[in-house]
């Protein structure tokens, strides 16, 4: 009887050493609170957070490293990420979306210049996850929660759910 190779696994998500690690991810998550408070139109999204961002950093910095593929230090300490729970406290439309996305796509501009690859699929990536949290429509209303339609409103059918950044397509 023969047996198998064991060949071995490429991780499920490769960013983390696409970028160059956690010293990567520090540049990125100060790049992108720079942008933060430098781009006239973040300026709603920044009056969302704490004057003293050290924090604020230190636990993007950990979920970035998680979501990118590297060491799980984020749930560890944290637990699971229910990012849009997280960010239910705030009124988060598509300007505040499209406000945190200039302020990232700056950031990976500025931490990756030349992977334009690595940027465009992490520009992507992101644009799902702000879409995602995005709890508010333009006219103010609550938006329900897009991965669970049938529980907030039962009967309705509903909409699809589009994953691409809008002009991307």
């Amino acid at each position: 009887m023969s047996t198998l190779p064991v060949l071995p696994s490429k991780p499920a998500n490769p960013h983390f050493g696409r970028l160059g690690g956690e010293d990567v991810i520090v540049r990125l998550v100060d790049a992108f609170y720079r942008a933060m408070d430098t781009l006239p139109e973040a300026q709603t999204i920044r009056a969302m957070h704490e004057p003293d961002l050290t924090h604020t950093k230190a636990v993007l910095v950990k979920y970035l490293c998680e979501w990118t593929g590297g060491p799980k230090l984020y749930s560890r300490e944290r637990g699971a990420p229910m990012l849009r729970r997280r960010h239910q406290p705030f009124d988060i439309d598509a300007a505040a979306r499209d406000a945190w996305m200039a302020c990232m796509r700056q950031a990976l501009l500025n931490t990756v210049p030349d992977d334009t690859e690595l940027r465009g699929e992490l520009e992507a990536a992101f644009f799902k996850i702000a879409d995602f949290i995005r709890n508010t429509e333009h006219s103010g209303d609550t938006r329900p929660h897009p991965g669970r339609p049938r529980e907030v409103a039962p009967g309705v059918v509903p909409a699809l759910h589009s994953s691409t950044a809008p002009g991307s397509a």
